[in-house]
């Protein structure tokens, strides 16, 4: 599968986007969608390189305009399945700093800027 995401109105810079394990935006911080999703328990890193989780999407880089765009293409998702690595009803969160790929557990990634939910399309 192919994931793309796209952000708006975020500081210029790295901001690190991970799938957290909750589907839920209802705290104005973006903690109720929980930690980094991680079916695999293994522990946080970069995506493709040793253990990683595999909400580990990375860092989007935001232009001077305010918006971003990452794409990542991976067989390690699935969709709609119901088993133990689908990304429908998980949580996108975008940090207000870059992802350090060595902090446990989420990358000394800073704030929750932005919240969303991964949604199957009819």
């Amino acid at each position: 599968m192919t994931f793309t995401a796209e952000i708006q109105g975020a500081s210029p810079g790295l901001h690190a986007i991970h799938i957290h394990a909750n589907g839920d935006c209802s705290a104005p911080d973006g903690t109720s969608a929980g930690g980094h999703w991680n079916p695999t328990d293994v522990a946080h890193g970069k995506w493709g390189e040793g253990e990683f989780h595999l909400g580990d999407i990375g860092n989007i880089t935001v232009g001077e305009d305010g918006t971003g765009r990452i794409t990542l293409t991976t067989d390690l998702w699935e969709i709609g399945t119901g088993s133990d690595v689908d990304v429908v009803g998980k949580g996108i969160i975008v940090h207000a700093d870059a992802d350090d790929f060595v902090s446990q557990p989420s990358g000394n990634a800073g704030a929750r800027i932005g919240c969303g939910v991964i949604v199957l399309a009819e």
